[in-house]
C-alpha cells in the first residue's frame, strides 16, 4: 500500500507524505528548543526523550490492538509531533510522570479513541496539557527563572536527577531552583504580571521585576524569536499556509491594543502578549495541525483570529496566564460550524436569487 500524500489541490506540485510533514514541523521547532536549553538548562531535552517513548509506546501497542499496520502507521511521525508540542510545553523540570501521563492521554485518549490520526476532533497536545494543567497545577506551573538570574544553576545531570527524583546531583529541591539571585521564587512574566496587577500594581511597575528586559521577559523574548524562524520556515516551505498563524496574532495584537489604548496601567501592551508566553509557538506550530483547524481559507481567517482574541480574554480575567490551550480547544469545538459557513461554492454553481417581487 502506497503511503498516504498530502496536497492542497492538482495543480500544486509540492507533494510530501504524512511523515515529511511532521518531521519538518520538528525540524522547525529546533531553533525555539536550542534557546530553550541555552536559557532554562536541559530540562527540556530529558521532557522530549520521555513523551517521544511514551508516545510511540503507547501508539505501537494501541495499534497492534486495533490490528493495525503498526510499522507504517508509526512512521507517519504524527505521535512524535505530539509528544514534541507537549514536551516543549510544560516545564523542563517538571517530574517524569507528568510528561508520561500526558503523552499517554494525548495518544491514547485524544487521538486513537477517535479513532487515528484524522479523525481527532482536539488538537491531542493541548488536549493533554489541559488535563495537565488541571489535574496537576503545582507541577504545571514550577517554572525556573533563566539561568543568568538563578541563584542555583544546573547541568545535564542535574536535570535528569531533578525530573525524576525532585533534587539536582547536589541536593537542591525544584523549589529552591525556583529562586532568583535576590533570593526571591520567580514566576514566569505573564504568571508575574498578572499577579502584580492583582496586588494593585500598574504593569509598567510589574516590568520592573529582574525577570524583565524592558517589556520582555529574559529568555522568553528570544524562545519567542527562534519559534518565530521556525514558524515562518514552514509557510515558506508551505507546510502551512499564513492564514491561521497570521490572523491569530493579528487578532491577539488588535484585542491587546483595544484594552491597551483605554488603560495602559492595567493592560499590557500587544508587543509584551506577542513575545512572553507561547503565543508565537501557538500560532505556527498547534492551531495550525490540519485535523482539528478549519480547512477553508476563511475558516482558517476565522479559527485563527478567534483563538487570538480567546487568549487575550483568558490572560486577562481568566484564572491561567497564558491560555494557549484553551483558546485552541475553544475554537477545536467550532471547527464544523465554521466550516459549514465557509465551504466554497461548487463551481458552476451560483446563490440561489430571492424571487421576484
Amino acid at each position: 500500500m502506497s503511503k498516504l500524500s498530502i496536497s492542497s489541490s492538482p495543480h500544486h506540485h509540492i507533494r510530501r507524505d504524512t511523515g515529511q510533514v511532521m518531521r519538518m514541523v520538528c525540524y522547525a521547532c529546533i531553533p525555539g528548543i536550542l534557546v530553550n536549553i541555552w536559557f532554562f538548562g536541559f530540562g527540556v531535552l530529558v521532557q522530549l526523550c520521555l513523551g517521544i517513548a511514551t508516545a510511540l509506546i503507547t501508539e505501537g501497542i494501541i495499534l497492534e490492538l486495533r490490528k493495525k499496520r503498526t510499522e507504517r502507521i508509526l512512521k507517519d511521525y504524527s505521535a512524535v509531533l505530539t509528544a514534541v508540542l507537549l514536551a516543549i510545553s510544560i516545564p523542563p523540570l517538571a517530574p517524569w510522570w507528568v510528561i508520561v501521563i500526558g503523552t499517554f492521554f494525548s495518544i491514547a485518549v485524544v487521538k486513537q479513541l477517535y479513532g487515528g490520526l484524522g479523525f481527532n476532533m482536539f488538537n491531542p497536545a493541548m488536549a493533554g496539557y489541559v488535563m495537565l494543567l488541571v489535574s496537576f497545577p503545582v507541577a504545571m506551573t514550577s517554572w525556573i527563572p533563566p539561568q543568568s538570574i538563578a541563584e542555583q544553576s544546573h547541568n545535564l545531570l542535574d536535570a535528569i536527577y531533578t525530573v525524576f527524583t525532585g533534587f539536582t546531583s547536589t541536593g537542591f529541591s525544584i523549589e529552591q531552583l525556583k529562586v532568583g539571585y535576590d533570593g526571591i521564587t520567580m514566576a514566569t512574566p505573564l504568571d508575574h504580571v498578572k499577579t502584580a496587577l492583582v496586588q494593585g500594581y500598574t504593569v509598567s511597575e510589574a516590568q520592573q521585576n529582574v525577570i524583565f528586559d524592558g517589556i520582555f521577559g529574559k529568555g522568553w523574548f528570544w524562545m519567542a524569536l527562534a519559534y518565530l524562524a521556525g514558524g515562518l520556515y514552514l509557510v515558506k516551505t508551505k507546510v502551512i499556509n499564513w492564514h491561521i498563524p497570521g490572523s491569530m496574532i493579528l487578532g491577539a495584537l488588535a484585542f491587546s491594543l483595544f484594552f491597551y489604548l483605554l488603560d495602559g496601567d492595567q493592560y499590557a501592551s500587544p508587543l509584551f502578549h506577542l513575545f512572553n508566553g507561547s503565543l508565537i509557538l501557538g500560532a505556527f506550530f498547534i492551531a495550525t495541525d490540519p485535523v482539528s483547524a478549519s480547512t477553508t481559507n476563511k475558516g482558517r481567517l476565522i479559527f485563527g483570529a478567534a483563538i487570538g482574541v480567546w487568549i487575550i480574554i483568558i490572560r486577562q480575567w481568566g484564572g491561567y496566564p497564558d491560555a494557549i490551550a484553551f483558546a485552541v480547544l475553544i475554537m477545536n469545538m467550532a471547527v464544523p460550524l465554521i466550516d459549514y459557513y465557509t465551504q466554497p461554492r461548487t463551481y458552476g454553481h451560483q446563490k440561489k436569487q430571492g424571487k421576484a417581487s
